[in-house]
């Protein structure tokens, strides 16, 4: 069966950039799979995906011209059905067979060709017959319409397409944006398909201002990119013009010297990507009297507003210069650099305006403002919010710092959110906290309660920095207690992948800076801090908000590598301080390694369902009671193994308190085999159990050992 490389391409008006290149995948990607399930492609045929800003395409190796036919056996009814008494067809078996394509001029031929076999409690007739292979066109046809039914299309329009027929008239296409020519190359020729009112040729169109031929005539199939590189100026593979896009920053930062790098930033470089079709890259400037103004402010608006790329210098300072990322190529670049440089200047005036004006103001100035902003309809205003807050950060602050981190901590957050009544912030939301430290410093408050400011709404994503002082890390934890409770409180519970309000960043959180800043109160404790500063707003929700951290938690260590059962033995006892559990796991992971720990990790097991059958027990052994060997012999060696597995813990050595009592092994086993645990002397019966629960207590101080067994 011979084959030949396929490419197909819609050539569309400019596609929405933030989307594009989910968009170029998908188009590719469910293309190649619809024609591998018809078989006209191998499993293992290579797809390479292209979209720039006004084309989708994709490129499928060793594509046939024709399917190769497929045997299939279809099952038709049961015997009894199919045969009469004498074994001949019955009408019903030949009018299938007949809707089949099978001749039935012969009908006891017909019968003789088929097959019998067993299904389930009676026996069937079965029909083997071949399978014509899908042609090229009819399977692409086919598979671009799939492809085209599948778009992850943002939004769609409806435009109207001259109809090509007799008739003049127009016909209504729904799609993202409309569409003017479509590409079927298989090799070199040409399969005509249609979509979206077009039929497929072998021409497009480059450049929109720098294509050297138009249209541009593909030859061949292997010669897309080429072709439309050289003939059509376009660079189609989005990786290709993502990376040249990369290259060209790099090279003009260079030549500005001084160690000037273009702002890192992802999403902009992959928006820009889709925006041009050839880039190049210029360097302008501007006053560097803007340079008084926040950084953050600068670079918000040149990225947001204009896309551009700010350029830092060496020391992370923003610089009065930018790169632009053109789509045309001029001879001379002056205009184009001066237009942008025009275009740039009152972006940057409104930033300098904004911050001047929110200066004139204290943001102390601006705290009765907040009682005037909902922040919730059952929750209240902003106003009552920051007091909540500030009645939270001074408790914790008292508990892990005493009167001097309490008062900074009750401060910070009286003025966190008064930044969201300045112009700045208003114009560019995502600087909250970043404007309120600024405006703190000119107020001349403390370093501390300015970071504090800026700080307290990290961890904002995961793998963010966390708050750099305690002051800081007080505010943003009473910040994400208080709406964790409050929103718990009136039943507004994260379900499936709808969480309005972040409850899961915030919980995420709010375990980050527990663990990282070890901080000395438990979850429990701070949760109980919380939830008295709404009165009557809220009601119940505390014990699900433990189980969602705790969820919350469990799931993040797991994704950082720890075992199921490593995570399920630690958390099974609902650790109170978190800032331990990674010392835990660690005690856990050593345990489990050692040889001791299947067999005690079973004791710890059948120990737990004895004392959970005996309901009450009190951990205390009575050794006049102590009959049997072997339990003489463990209370011998949990005397002396206990306290010293006690002191270990309580020295915070926790793998050594584990590791301590691998040696109860044996006297644990010869326990189990000699003692009879539930006897019938009630006296026997209690004393026992209380030296099991005296064991149980012991083993299980680090973690659940029971979840380590089999």
């Amino acid at each position: 069966m011979t084959t030949q490389n396929l490419l197909v391409e819609l050539f569309v008006e400019e596609l929405p950039p933030k989307a594009l290149n989910k968009l170029g995948a998908a188009f590719s990607g469910v293309l190649a799979e619809q024609l591998k399930a018809q078989g006209l492609a191998s499993a293992d045929a290579v797809v390479t995906a292209f979209a720039s800003p006004r084309r989708l395409a994709a490129h499928v190796t060793a594509v046939a011209a024709q399917a190769a036919d497929k045997a299939v056996q279809q099952k038709l009814m049961p015997v009894a059905v199919g045969l009469d008494a004498a074994g001949n067809a019955t009408p019903a078996l030949l009018k299938k067979l007949q809707a089949l394509g099978a001749d039935v001029s012969d009908p006891a031929a017909a019968v003789a060709a088929l097959k019998r076999a067993p299904d389930g409690k009676a026996e069937a007739l079965f029909y083997d017959s071949l399978l014509k292979g899908a042609s090229l066109q009819a399977g692409l046809q086919k598979a671009l319409e799939e492809a085209l039914a599948k778009l992850p299309i943002p939004k769609v329009m409806q435009y109207q397409l001259e109809t090509d027929c007799e008739l003049p008239g127009w016909s209504s296409v729904n799609f993202v944006r409309p569409a003017h020519s479509l590409i079927a190359l298989h090799g070199s020729v040409v399969v005509p398909v249609k979509a979206l009112g077009l039929t497929a040729g072998n021409s497009t169109q480059g450049h929109r201002f720098e294509a050297k031929v138009s249209p541009v005539v593909l030859p061949h199939a292997d010669q897309y990119d080429e072709v439309l590189k050289r003939d059509g100026s376009v660079i189609a593979s989005f990786a290709e013009r993502r990376a040249e896009i990369v290259r060209q920053l790099q090279a003009a930062a260079a030549k500005v010297g001084g160690g000037c790098q273009p702002i890192e930033d992802d999403a902009l470089l992959d928006e820009v990507t889709a925006l041009v079709e050839r880039p190049n890259v210029l360097t302008c400037q501007f006053e560097t009297e803007f340079l008084g103004v926040p950084q953050e402010c600068l670079i918000l608006t040149m990225k947001a507003n204009q896309k551009y790329f700010p350029l830092i210098d060496a020391s992370g300072k923003l610089t009065n210069r930018f790169l632009v990322v053109s789509n045309i190529s001029p001879d001379d670049a002056s205009f184009v650099i001066g237009g942008n440089e025009r275009v740039v200047r009152p972006r940057l005036a409104d930033a300098k305006f904004f911050f001047d004006q929110d200066r004139k103001k204290t943001l102390e100035s601006r705290v009765e403002g907040l009682s005037k902003v909902v922040y919730h309809n059952k929750l209240g205003t902003q106003g009552e919010r920051m007091a909540r807050v500030c009645a939270i950060a001074k408790a914790i602050g008292q508990q892990v710092g005493g009167d001097a981190l309490a008062a900074q901590a009750e401060q910070a957050a009286r003025l966190a959110k008064t930044d969201l009544l300045t112009d700045m912030v208003g114009e560019f939301p995502e600087l909250q906290g970043i404007m309120g430290g600024y405006y703190a410093r000119h107020d001349g408050l403390s370093t501390e309660v300015a970071e504090a400011i800026e700080d307290h709404y990290k961890p904002r994503f995961a793998g963010d920095e966390l708050p750099r002082n305690n002051v800081g890390l007080v505010v943003a934890l009473a910040d994400k207690l208080e709406t964790l409770v409050g929103m718990f409180g009136i039943g507004n519970v994260p379900t499936g992948d709808k969480d309005p309000f972040a409850l899961r960043r915030h919980a995420l959180g709010v375990i980050r800076m527990l663990i990282e800043k070890d901080v000395a109160l438990g979850l429990p404790e701070l949760l109980a801090l919380s939830a008295p500063v709404f009165g009557d707003k809220i009601s119940g929700g505390a014990d699900a908000l433990i189980d969602f951290i705790y969820d919350r938690l469990s799931g993040s260590l797991r994704e950082q590598g720890y075992s199921a059962q490593e995570v399920d033995a630690v958390m099974a006892l609902r650790p109170a301080r978190l800032g331990q559990v990674s010392q835990f796991l660690s005690a856990v992971r050593a345990f489990a390694a050692l040889p001791e720990s299947p067999a005690l990790a079973a004791a710890n097991k059948r120990i737990g369902n004895i004392l959970k059958k005996a309901g009450e027990v009190d951990a205390h052994v009575n050794t006049a009671l102590l009959q049997e060997d072997a339990e003489k012999n463990l209370y011998a060696v949990m005397q002396k193994l206990l306290p010293e597995s006690q002191a270990q813990f309580q020295a915070g050595d926790y793998t050594a308190s584990l590791q301590t009592l691998a040696a109860l092994r044996a006297p644990v086993d010869a326990f189990f085999d000699d003692v009879m645990v539930n006897a019938e002397e009630m006296d026997l019966r209690l004393n026992r159990q209380g030296l099991l629960k005296s064991l149980h207590v012991a083993m299980n101080r680090v973690a659940d050992l029971s979840r380590l067994a089999a």
